[in-house]
């Protein structure tokens, strides 16, 4: 299968917003797709971008995502990438391409002088959670907690 890890476009948009509605829902997490288009224009592709993401695309379609931004770690006192969505397609799973973005994040992060990668998932993907642990992870427990505004 040929396939092609690239820089999320803007002609990318719509089929983005389409699976991050699909990776909601395999996280198994509502997903209000309404608005979403701009709000990650705005946020990709603006001078400053807030977040970076990489597609994985067979032909032009892309079929996965990485998305991710640069935050700072106070006690190391250095930056750190932070991994906030990975997804791919069924169809495209299981073709050694997660760890392959791994790697380009590694790569990404090494070049800012990153101290690490950071990520979670929740405990119900068990199948992300085996990947982290095969290339190499560790987990850490902590409980996360949201406050809407």
């Amino acid at each position: 299968m040929e396939y092609l890890i690239r820089p999320c476009e803007e002609k990318d948009l719509p089929r983005l917003v389409e699976l991050c509605q699909k990776h909601a829902a395999h996280e198994q997490h509502p997903y209000d797709a309404e608005g979403k288009e701009l709000l990650l224009s705005k946020a990709l592709f603006s001078e400053k971008p807030s977040l970076y993401c990489l597609v994985v695309a067979l032909g032009d379609e892309p079929q996965g995502y990485v998305s991710y931004t640069l935050d700072f770690s106070t006690w190391d006192a250095r930056p750190f990438l932070h991994m906030d969505c990975l997804y791919l397609e069924p169809n495209i799973r299981s073709l050694g391409i997660g760890a392959i973005i791994t790697d380009k994040l590694k790569a990404i992060a090494r070049e800012r002088a990153c101290v690490n990668i950071q990520w979670q998932t929740p405990i119900c993907n068990e199948g992300a959670i085996k990947f982290y642990y095969r290339i190499g992870a560790t987990g850490k427990e902590k409980l996360r907690f949201f406050m809407d505004l």
